[in-house]
Parts: structure tokens; sequence; C-alpha cells
């Protein structure tokens, strides 16, 4: 049976000022079961945000090809949900409004009374009962990011596409909405795939992990499976002395091996 999410042969190349292509990545392939939560790591021009965009229909690779559910991603849809690292809530809304308006959009002859029982029910998954009425002024960094997971969780898509949404809050807040992400993945069986450059995160959520090597002509040098239990938790998953084999490998590539890999 096909998996749920195929990448093929990708690749991103872009014109060079003196003639000729820069490759930032090629020959990019792997596949995501139903219900799988990715993290992709790698440093700062790999193409991590490309993939991410292709997936997500904003980009057309150079060559290749991404599948979802069985049909070729041409462009974006509802299927797909994304979180950026900018919350991108649109500021002359509230907080519901910002959630009915992609609700409104996935179901456009829902009633308004449907639409808000629907966007309450979102509302309450990311903890914001009260703020319902606020505009995105009115919100703190970590609120306006659970505005936008819920916002990307309401539509109900088949995949949900983050890239570090959670890049820019201090690290409490930062840490509260990973255990509150990691709740609703759970509850929902949602498949993810994310961009981060925390290691402890992706240990935390994923269920694989990709590495990415240096750009340019990067590739998928490893895809790595996570074998903590799936209800592990931040505050006691570092008891688990299979934590530290695996962060000791991922923090190992992304020092020492994602530099050479390419040129292996």
């Amino acid at each position: 049976m096909a998996s749920f999410l195929q990448v093929q042969g990708l690749k991103q190349a872009f014109p060079a000022p003196g003639g000729g292509e820069v490759v930032v990545f090629d020959d990019i392939n792997f596949d995501i079961d139903r219900g799988e939560f990715v993290c992709i790591i790698g440093h700062s021009g790999c193409g991590k945000t490309t993939i991410l965009n292709v997936l997500a229909g904003l980009e057309r690779p150079t060559a290749g090809h991404a599948f979802i559910d069985g049909r070729e991603i041409s462009g974006p849809s509802l299927d797909r949900g994304v979180v950026f690292q900018s919350h991108a809530l649109m500021p002359w809304m509230t907080v519901r409004g910002n959630i009915g308006f992609a609700v409104k959009s996935r179901w456009p002859d829902w009633t308004r009374a449907q639409i808000d029982t629907h966007v309450e029910q979102f509302v309450d998954m990311v903890h914001l009962g009260g703020s319902q009425d606020k505009k995105p002024s009115q919100l703190s960094g970590g609120m306006k990011q659970r505005v936008g997971i819920a916002r990307a969780f309401s539509i109900q898509p088949k995949m949900l596409l983050l890239d570090e949404p959670f890049g820019a809050l201090d690290a409490l807040t930062r840490g509260n909405i990973q255990d509150e992400l990691v709740a609703i993945v759970q509850q929902t069986r949602q498949t993810v795939f994310m961009i981060t450059h925390d290691v402890d995160e992706a240990i935390l959520l994923a269920d694989k992990i990709f590495l990415m090597s240096n750009g340019p002509k990067a590739v998928l040098a490893e895809i790595v499976s996570n074998p903590l239990p799936r209800d592990r938790a931040r505050a006691t998953m570092h008891h688990d002395p299979r934590f530290y084999d695996l962060r000791n490998h991922l923090i190992d590539f992304l020092v020492n091996r994602s530099k050479t890999y390419a040129q292996a």
C-alpha cells in the first residue's frame, strides 16, 4: 500500500548570476505514513523551508514530484494546514474571526451558528477560552501562535505543515505549547511535517527525524526513527537512557557529519 505522502526525486535550483544554476537540494526522496509526526532538521540554507513550501503547494520544484493521498501536489489546498513562525493573523479580526475565516473557507455553506460552534471547539483545544473577542494586538506571542495552531487544525486538514512555529517564543512558553501540541496530536492522530532547529523539540514531538546535509546541493542524509514511546513527556523523557543516545546522534550529525556528508 502506498504511503500517505510520497516525495520522489525532489530538486530545487535557481539561476546563478554568472550562468548555470545553484542547486539548493537534489534527489530528495521520502514517505510519510498517515498519522506520523516528522521533524526535519538541518542548518540554514539546506532547503528545509523550500521542501515545506513544495508540500504546501506554495512553490514548484525544479524537478521531482510530491503526492498526498494519491494526488500530486500542484498548488495550495485546504487539505494542508500551514503554521509559520510568524503567526500571520489578520490584525483587524478577533481570535474568533481569524479562526472563523478559515472555517468559512473550508465549509462555505455552514451557518454562522455552525461556524461559531466549530470555532469554540478549537479555541478550547488550545486553551484560549475568554480571549475569543481579542484582536492580535491584545495577545502575547504565545497566544498568537495558539490561534495559528487552532486555525490550522480547525479546517481538519489531511496534513499539518509547521515551519518553526515556536522559534520566536521564550523557553517557558515554547515548552507549554509543545506539551499542548503533543496532546492535540495524540488526540487527533494528525499527520505532521515540522521544521525545527531544536533537537530536544524534535525528540519530544517526532516519530521520525529527517536530517539534511548542509547546502548547497543538500541531500536527505538520514532518517532516524525515534525509539522513545509516543506518550513521552517533556518533563520525563530525559530519564529514558535512549534519549541521550538519540540526542547525541542528532547533535553529532549537526556539528560534524552534516558538513561532510554531501562530499562523501
